[in-house]
């Protein structure tokens, strides 16, 4: 198999391993997880840190199923490919739509509506409203209608603005190089060990999870990548580690110049952060820091999700015409399909109703991490003798691991009690539409059973 794999990807020019974790990286720095590792080192302080190594822990057992499925069946359909294997092709689509399609369709507006914030703070009253983050979805469109070749040269520049600009407000946060560190009023972060050796931390990881979800994009870029054997899993568990050290700092850096008031209270906290490092000239750095995070995660979105839905459309689990590829070898259709999606709640919805939303969906995106562990599971047993150039160490104890923390982030997912009716009722209301479509698709389109496995 690995020879197999070393020889599909030798005919044309493949991405290495920095711009695999350029892409990793890049889709889990949003400005909804600077916002959340802000407001968590706020809440608890030290308990918010032994969170972070908590979710860091867990992400890693995420990233191990990922590699051995993307390894086992190296194909662009990714999690739908390997569902469809274990459990049937129907887990198959609802995990994918739920896990994957409506939380970038919900998610990249949400980015959008942030950098036309920042921008309105840099520019106020220069730039018409909701103008240039379109504008900026449209170049990125294009760019990955021309190809990986053009999406990997962006997605390295992205990413590389994004980590430094990230890594220099921590170092000067915390040396203090660019403003004294100043004497904070109120409460300020806790850096007591008492949440942690009390265990309240707990209570923190589904916050401190929302840090380092997302690094499996990689694997629908599967074919275009060199040496996936190696540099799939190394990709995946070099950049968590490289997000929770920049986290790490990033976070104790804010501690030194806000109060948890501050950190927990602002709307956009990175904000507050910025200009009180940097003076003045902190907005020009928070906006370059939220353009890039955008725009990283718009390129890699735009790279991923379509080959998601190509793969499914190659085993007739959604429609034939996202398998289309243009002469740059991308799947067109689907870039078009969720550009134009993207841009129905961007114009129909505000940001409030939005986060909600995004809450739910990405709620549903933890039931994506429970299929990928159950899939390893089941595919141990059905099919114990098919290659596996990679094999997750310890199992199954990082996936029984990963199921149980997934369920517990689950039921505690949202920011307050308040929200918490309205984003189970929104949940439940995406997987109930999502399983009927998906039902109605498998057993009078595809003429399956709902849970008939592929056969070996």
């Amino acid at each position: 198999m690995t020879a197999d794999l070393s020889a599909k990807n030798s005919s044309k020019s493949k991405m290495g391993l920095p711009t695999m974790m350029a892409i990793c990286i890049g889709l889990v720095i949003v400005q909804g997880a600077m916002i959340s590792a802000l407001q968590g080192i706020g809440i608890g302080g030290m308990g918010f840190i032994a969170a972070m190594v908590t979710a860091l822990i867990l992400a890693q057992f995420n990233a191990m199923s990922f590699a051995e499925l993307s390894l086992m069946f190296p194909e662009e359909g990714t999690l739908a490919t390997y569902t469809q294997k274990a459990i049937g092709h129907f887990p198959a689509i609802v995990s994918v739509f739920a896990g994957y399609v409506v939380v970038a369709v919900l998610a990249l507006p949400v980015e959008m509506f942030l950098v036309d914030a920042m921008l309105g703070e840099l520019f106020p009253g220069m730039l018409p409203e909701k103008v240039v983050p379109l504008l900026i979805l449209f170049v990125f469109a294009i760019t990955n209608l021309i190809g990986t070749d053009v999406f990997a040269r962006i997605q390295n520049l992205l990413a590389f603005i994004l980590v430094s600009a990230l890594i220099i407000i921590g170092a000067v946060a915390i040396t203090g190089a660019s403003e004294p560190h100043p004497e904070l009023s109120g409460t300020t972060v806790d850096w007591s060990f008492g949440g942690v050796m009390d265990g309240s931390f707990i209570g923190l990881v589904g916050l401190a999870l929302w840090t380092m979800v997302g690094v499996e994009f990689i694997c629908p870029l599967i074919k275009e990548v060199k040496s996936p054997t190696k540099n799939i899993p190394r990709a995946m568990h070099l950049s968590l580690l490289m997000i929770f050290l920049i986290f790490s700092a990033f976070v104790y850096g804010a501690s030194l110049y806000l109060n948890t008031e501050e950190l927990v209270g602002a709307p956009l906290p990175f904000l507050d952060y910025a200009s009180a490092v940097f003076g003045k000239s902190g907005l020009v750095i928070a906006t370059i820091m939220a353009l890039a995070a955008t725009c990283s995660t718009m390129n890699t979105i735009l790279a991923a999700v379509p080959r998601m839905l190509q793969g499914m459309a190659q085993q007739g689990q959604a429609f034939p015409q996202l398998k289309a590829k243009n002469r740059f070898d991308a799947p067109w259709v689907g870039i078009l399909m969720i550009t134009g999606l993207t841009t129905i709640p961007y114009f129909a919805l505000g940001i409030d109703s939005l986060i909600t939303l995004v809450i739910a969906a990405t709620t549903s995106w933890l039931l994506a991490y429970i299929v990928a562990h159950i899939n390893v599971i089941v595919l141990r047993k059905r099919m114990p003798n098919h290659a596996r150039p990679y094999r997750t160490p310890f199992y199954p104890l990082p996936q029984i691991l990963g199921i149980g923390a997934m369920l517990y982030v689950a039921l505690n997912n949202s920011p307050s009690p308040e929200m918490t009716e309205m984003v189970y009722t929104i949940t439940g209301g995406i997987l109930l539409v999502l399983c009927i479509i998906g039902a109605i698709w498998v057993k009078f389109f595809m003429k399956r059973g709902l849970f008939e496995p592929d056969s070996q």
